[in-house]
């Protein structure tokens, strides 16, 4: 079973990949099949964020359910 590459990983992956798209030396089926990679990449890295995004917006209530947490309840809240 192969490891998983991380986020880090990933974006080293599309910045290296990038740097190499923009220098404009690579031959051209190189450079189609590298901005493939690197869209596919892309869109990888988007999930994630995605994915993280919708974790740290879950809160606990207090039956222990998992709830949305809402930043526009918070500010009012404070605000009474």
């Amino acid at each position: 079973m192969a490891n998983k590459k991380t986020f880090e990983d990933n974006l080293k992956e599309l910045e290296q990949i990038v740097n190499n798209l923009e220098k404009g030396d690579v031959p051209l089926e190189e450079a189609l099949t590298e901005f493939q990679k690197g869209v596919q990449l892309s869109g990888e890295l988007q999930d994630t964020l995605k994915n993280a995004e919708k974790t740290l917006t879950k809160v606990m209530d207090e039956d222990g359910k998992e709830s949305d947490f809402d930043l526009k309840d918070q500010s009012t809240e404070k605000n009474d």
